[in-house]
């Protein structure tokens, strides 16, 4: 996919991640783009000071047929980054209406290529999005073949929002993949027009139900013929179940070819719950279960006992240590899942004292491939991160594609870790810790002599974490000199930016699901 570099103009490198996520490319995605706008929206460009010229594009193909994934809130940051970077400065009046002739100009691109076979609307933006949304209203072949659609929405505006929802009822029915994401406090309305996207789809394979959002009719809208012949996964992602628990096995049984289902921190996770799903007649597998309320022990033994075989990503959500009750029902809970699950590929620790982690690490270490272990650096986890970093090395498997390692830690702690792990090689190594207990000088001696020496790793990731006036700052930046990074090139390490790396679980529900 790497074509461009045959080419002598400043094309930028063609790659599948830019194709399905073109926004990334900051200031460029308009330079390249500029090519294929009309020329009565140049001749307004030239009203702002921009030129073509000024924008030397050199465009050798039509790159806009190669755009696939349209995300308006990443569209809208781009923008905003690409008039950053002009020499000309606004004011907040004209810069709006700058912002809203390039959001404008790159929709009526993407319209005419009618290749876009992702959208995404999030973070819904009053104004912005509402000025342009008449152009997607007024184009149905921008929808017509649409495959994944992601609707997560913060603020609503009921202007377009619905007119919205109602278009793609009637003119899009080729979704294979839909996300929701709406405010507890969403109309009835913006329930009644997802119901009807639901039914009105022919190929609906994966849905994905987040945040607290009132899902009874849509949930309910599954039931219909065309979704319980395709739909093959369900996601629940901080949703609250206490609205579907009289449905659920109702639903769940009209579903013929449901092979998955991933629960993350969901509310009413509850004996409820349970019965309800466990009696369920059609075979389906709980991949996924992330839990932020502690089931109890009954329970949850009742559920591992029908799904354990199939539970491949399991997790804690954070505790705090003043919680005793929380912690002593995680403890039970964690017997639990040692005695059933031998099969997790995911694993998201959380904060824990128990040492049963350590066997538990080991009895799945054929299948573990992500393995996040974090603390909250707003508390004293020191003695907790130095006993995770003595005891976890030597458990760890001879492969990972993932390690995330958020703990308060001394350098000796660290040392003693790699020491330990020196069996594994890791393809993707985040460590954070806080400058505070860290002496960072030892910490690159460790890290040089451990993980670069040996290559032991393909990605590293570094980040410093310091406390000040009870508020926690982030500084993963210069931890490594440019001479270093180019070190740790020669010894085939990328050294990239924590949060490029950081994998959390709802990146895990977007990339790996």
């Amino acid at each position: 996919m790497a074509c461009s570099k045959i080419f002598s103009g400043d094309l930028p490198e063609l790659t599948e991640e830019i194709i399905h996520h073109p926004i990334i490319m900051g200031r460029s995605i308009f330079n390249k783009n500029y090519h294929f706008i009309d020329e009565d929206d140049k001749a307004k460009f030239n009203e702002y000071g921009i030129e073509y010229d000024l924008l030397h594009s050199n465009t050798l193909f039509n790159y806009p047929n190669f755009i696939k994934y349209l995300d308006t809130y990443r569209t809208y940051r781009s923008i905003n980054y690409w008039i950053d970077s002009l020499v000309v400065k606004y004011d907040n009046k004209l810069r709006y209406k700058l912002e809203n002739l390039v959001y404008r100009s790159l929709f009526e691109v993407f319209i005419k290529n009618e290749g876009i076979h992702s959208f995404g609307i999030k973070h819904y933006i009053f104004g912005f999005s509402d000025d342009n949304m008449d152009l997607v209203l007024q184009n149905p072949n921008l929808t017509y073949n649409m495959r994944n659609l992601i609707l997560i929405v913060n603020a609503i505006s009921s202007r377009n929002i619905f007119p919205f929802l109602k278009f793609l009822c009637s003119n899009c029915n080729s979704i294979s993949s839909i996300v929701v994401n709406f405010p507890a406090c969403s109309s009835s309305l913006i329930e009644t027009h997802l119901s009807q996207i639901i039914i009105s789809q022919h190929n609906l394979k994966k849905i994905s139900f987040e945040s607290n959002f009132i899902l009874y009719n849509p949930f309910l809208s599954l039931k219909n013929s065309n979704c319980s012949n395709t739909l093959n996964t369900i996601i629940f992602y901080y949703t609250d179940f206490k609205n579907i628990l009289t449905v659920l096995q109702e639903v769940f049984n009209q579903l013929n070819v449901l092979e998955s289902v991933h629960i993350f921190y969901c509310c009413s996770l509850n004996s409820d719950f349970v019965q309800q799903i466990i009696k369920v007649i059609k075979p389906f597998k709980l991949i996924s279960l992330f839990m932020s309320e502690i089931l109890h022990v009954e329970s949850l033994q009742l559920l591992l006992q029908k799904f354990s075989d199939c539970l491949e990503n399991f997790g804690f959500h954070y505790g705090y240590r003043e919680h005793n009750v929380y912690d002593e029902k995680r403890r039970q809970s964690f017997k639990l899942i040692m005695k059933y699950c031998t099969k997790i590929r995911y694993f998201n620790l959380g904060i824990s004292d128990d040492n049963n982690i350590y066997p538990f690490i080991e009895n799945n270490r054929y299948n573990i491939n992500y393995l996040t272990i974090e603390v909250d650096f707003h508390d004293d986890y020191t003695g907790l991160s130095s006993t995770v970093l003595q005891n976890s090395g030597q458990v760890l498997p001879s492969k990972l594609k993932y390690l995330c390692l958020s703990l308060a830690f001394k350098t000796n702690d660290l040392e003693i870790f790699l020491k330990n792990s020196q069996n594994t090689y890791i393809e993707k190594l985040l460590i954070k810790s806080k400058v505070e207990y860290t002496r960072f000088e030892d910490f690159t001696i460790y890290i040089k002599k451990y993980i670069m020496k040996e290559e032991r790793v393909k990605y590293l990731a570094i980040l410093k974490s310091y406390s000040k006036n009870n508020d926690l700052f982030m500084d993963e930046f210069g931890f490594f000199s440019k001479d270093e990074v180019n070190e740790f090139k020669l010894h085939n390490i990328i050294v990239q930016k924590f949060f490029d790396l950081y994998i959390s679980t709802y990146d895990f529900i977007s990339n790996h699901l």
